[in-house]
């Protein structure tokens, strides 16, 4: 035996969590949806009056609860990926499906905010807020329907193969959308 191999400690490799593709699917996510944003400041800037007068139609009650739902879903779905690195995959289930319950709740509140809106007349074609507004929650809206089929194939998978790789993939993309959450609340319910 070595003196170095005596002294040198087990190395341990530093991963990525979750499928590379998936990280380049997330990075690709992030350009598309910062030119969006990048085009809806643009347009805000051109049409400030128009944006701030627009966005008071905007319940920031709504935005506030829908964001504390992604956020404790975003909570729930980490937790469950450390739960699963400890082998806890009972309860890792558990909060998979709180994950994904949270993220039920958010579409059904936007559903109610959108059809809230639509009632007032406000929809896609009645100004330029107003078509941003549903574009990007539209868009995000899909996102958060995909999130959703993630966290069930990281649920079945905890309940068969309980591997963590799929646990963390559908955590890497629910943080994705929360995140992007945030920022589309920011902009459309919070920047005056």
């Amino acid at each position: 035996m070595t003196a170095t191999s005596a002294t040198s400690a087990p190395t341990s490799t530093r991963r990525l969590p979750a499928n590379k593709d998936l990280w380049v699917f997330v990075l690709g996510d992030f350009v598309i949806f910062g030119a969006y944003f990048v085009i809806f400041m643009v347009s805000r800037h051109q049409e400030r009056d128009l944006f701030i007068e627009s966005q008071r139609h905007l319940s920031l009650n709504i935005g506030v609860v829908n964001t504390l739902v992604l956020l404790a879903s975003s909570w729930f779905v980490a937790r469950a990926v450390q739960l699963t690195r400890g082998g806890e995959f009972g309860r890792a289930r558990k909060l998979t499906v709180g994950g994904g319950a949270c993220g039920v709740v958010f579409i059904l509140v936007k559903a109610y905010e959108w059809s809230a809106k639509i009632a007032q007349g406000h929809t896609f074609p009645s100004n330029n807020f107003f078509m941003y507004y549903y574009m990007l929650t539209g868009v995000h809206l899909f996102h958060v329907a995909i999130g959703l089929v993630f966290l069930a194939v990281a649920y079945t998978e905890l309940r068969h193969g309980k591997r963590v790789g799929p646990v963390e993939t559908g955590a890497t993309y629910w943080h994705m959308v929360d995140l992007l959450w945030v920022v589309i609340f920011a902009l459309l319910y919070v920047m005056r």
